[in-house]
């Protein structure tokens, strides 16, 4: 008991106010859609009396790359909460991690409507905050690192959380204690009536962490291997930010040889997820759980021929059911309310945990723990008794 006594204590200090952090940052991006669309950075397409119409992707593409000459054509991206929407991502080289410029066109008439405002509002501040801290990759491993800490501090307080109510009926706060008694009794209830919650959020969090390293693998591994396989030497497609290929062509291409399933992202060639002569179509289904998986085509640039459609593998299949678990967008606004109310309980349970920290009695583990053993008797005769069987009181 000293040892998950020591492991929670020591965790959670290690780990408490990034934690904090990362839900104070994370309660807006729950409804970052919701958010984008009110400050105007999202854009809803306007009534068409020919709303079945679909534009002829090349032309969407075309328009794209006039608008960023110097800049390169990296994904076409469809969200499938949005089906009247195309995004255009450019970057300032084709595999550039960082976008340069991202369009919404219109997906029946083809018309630019917006282009998202990179780099700046407070919701790109809150953004970086979460996800890397604003430095990069080693910020992300970091926050990974906490993340995995958080974990033990969920498994040790678990734990812990036996002999602490042994005297105690569940669920009791006692409100005619003291400040640090009513406190202490809160976070151990709120921590264990969301302790599932936040095992699952924390778990899938520290995935997320793991999303560079995990595509890298897989990029390095499978995807060389398929574009290996059907790579001819023949002349790079993409140059200046111009495509030679049809894109329309290639969509199409994707839908016919994967039935039932729609367009999550076309990467262009060049990019890190294509190969230098090929497309690749990220395909996804429709139903709810299908709908968060992945399947990649290869799909040569010249001839619009799909080459191979394979599987991911486990581990980014893990990723990819992780991220929307995560942030919990698969349900729609009633279950983003309801990890939202589950966030600010979170925060609760950080910030009491730093307040008992702050106003801690210097009470060494055996002191706590003789008190706990103390005869069951003295709980039932009064509160003066359980002033004496809790020496935190």
């Amino acid at each position: 008991m000293k040892t998950w006594y020591l492991v929670h204590k020591w965790t959670s200090l290690v780990c408490t106010s990034f934690l904090l952090l990362l839900c104070l940052t994370g309660l807006p991006l729950i409804f970052h859609h919701e958010i984008d669309h009110a400050l105007g950075y999202s854009v809803e397409p306007p009534p068409l009396e020919n709303a079945d119409r679909r534009a002829n992707l090349d032309r969407i593409v075309a328009d794209a790359a006039s608008r960023r000459p110097e800049d390169f054509l990296q994904f076409l991206v469809r969200d499938p909460d949005e089906p009247e929407l195309w995004f255009v991502r450019l970057g300032e080289t084709v595999d550039a991690p960082e976008a340069s410029a991202f369009f919404t066109y219109d997906a029946r008439s083809g018309e630019l409507l917006s282009e998202y405002p990179l780099g700046q509002g407070v919701m790109h501040v809150v953004f970086r905050l979460h996800y890397d801290l604003f430095a990069g990759l080693p910020g992300t491993l970091f926050l990974g690192f906490m993340g995995l800490l958080f974990l033990a501090s969920l498994v040790s307080g678990t734990v812990l959380y036996g002999p602490y109510m042994r005297k105690l009926r569940f669920g009791t706060v006692r409100r005619r204690r003291s400040a640090r008694v009513k406190w202490l009794d809160l976070h151990n209830l709120l921590g264990i009536v969301t302790l599932v919650w936040l095992f699952v959020v924390g778990a899938t969090g520290v995935v997320n962490t793991l999303s560079i390293p995990i595509f890298g693998h897989w990029q390095s591994t499978q995807l060389a291997e398929m574009i290996a396989r059907h790579d001819d030497g023949g002349p790079t497609p993409q140059g200046g930010g111009s495509v030679r290929g049809s894109v329309q062509g290639a969509v199409d291409a994707a839908l016919a040889a994967a039935p039932g399933m729609q367009l999550s992202f076309l990467a262009f060639p060049g990019n890190g997820f294509a190969g230098p002569r090929h497309f690749v179509a990220f395909m996804q289904g429709s139903a709810p759980l299908t709908s968060k998986l992945l399947t990649p085509l290869l799909i040569d640039a010249r001839t619009s021929e799909v080459l191979e459609s394979r599987n991911l593998p486990w581990y980014a299949v893990a990723l990819l059911v992780s991220q929307p678990l995560h942030f919990g967008d698969y349900g729609g606004l009633p279950l983003k309310i309801l990890w939202a109310l589950l966030s600010l309980l979170a925060i609760l349970v950080l910030g009491s945990g730093l307040y008992l920290w702050f106003k801690r009695r210097h009470l060494s583990f055996e002191a706590w723990l003789a008190a706990q053993r103390t005869d069951d008797h003295e709980v039932a005769s009064g509160a003066g008794s359980v002033k004496h069987a809790d020496p935190l009181a």
